[in-house]
């Protein structure tokens, strides 16, 4: 089924900027509340991804945030630059780099955990139980999970 037609698409009423709409809505508020830790919404999800083993390589974590790995390691520099993680080298594959959370990454990340749920709780404040679920059910089709 055709949702948009030629006549009928208003970009400013698409799915498309729409989403964008509240990508940028999230990441300008995660932002605002992470400042006091002195990283991102990006350097969060990083730091979140290598404390529950989601990611642990360079590699894996530009798949995984969809972005290039030039980005990728100008943004690992400035993470290790504020030691809240290192690099090493793969023992069993000099190419391949893994990354840890140091002690101060860890105590970063463990409040990230209080600050991140605060954050999207206030925006979804509005909605129920079950406007919550349609919404993440939904957004899941979209993407094709």
């Amino acid at each position: 089924m055709d949702h948009y037609s030629k006549e009928s698409f208003m970009l400013t009423q698409s799915v498309g900027f729409t989403l964008n709409t509240a990508r940028n809505v999230i990441t300008a508020e995660m932002d605002a509340a992470l400042r006091d830790l002195d990283i991102s919404s990006q350097h969060m999800v990083i730091l979140l991804s290598l404390t529950h083993g989601v990611a642990t390589t360079p590699f894996e974590l530009s798949k995984l945030l969809d972005i290039d790995t030039g980005l990728m390691t100008r943004m690992l520099d400035k993470l290790e630059a504020k030691s809240l993680l290192g690099r090493s080298r793969s023992v069993d594959d000099r190419r391949v780099v893994n990354l840890a959370l140091t002690s101060k990454g860890e105590e970063v990340a463990a409040r990230i955990q209080e600050i991140a749920p605060q954050v999207l709780n206030a925006r979804l404040k509005k909605f129920t139980k079950v406007e919550f679920d349609e919404l993440c059910h939904l957004l899941r089709k979209f993407v094709g999970d």
